[in-house]
């Protein structure tokens, strides 16, 4: 799946959805507690167990990023499902530093 910037994908395993904020060349495949994510604006998506090996969960308002393939999501809704990539769990990104003030 190769979505573009803006795209929002929703889980099929439970609630949780990302908005696509930077994306790569690379056509890679999002999945979110094992199961692939689907474009929110498909229409209903059959629930699908989830992997319990990915359940460490998400955060909604944080952004997860995969620097090497120019990957970055925004989480718009938590759930209990690992976002992953090509099978590597996706990171939280870092906050930048404050310049020091004088």
């Amino acid at each position: 799946m190769k979505p573009r910037v803006g795209t929002t994908l929703r889980s099929a395993t439970d609630g949780t959805t990302v908005v696509v904020v930077r994306w790569g060349a690379d056509d890679v495949e999002i999945t979110c507690g094992g199961a692939p994510m689907v474009d929110a604006r498909s229409g209903t998506v059959e629930p699908v167990g989830a992997d319990p090996a990915q359940q460490d969960g998400t955060q909604m308002g944080k952004r997860y990023v995969d620097e090497g393939r120019g990957i970055e999501l925004l989480c718009t809704k938590a759930g209990a499902g690992t976002l992953a990539v090509a099978g590597a769990a996706l990171p939280i990104k870092g906050s930048k530093p404050l310049p020091a003030s004088d």
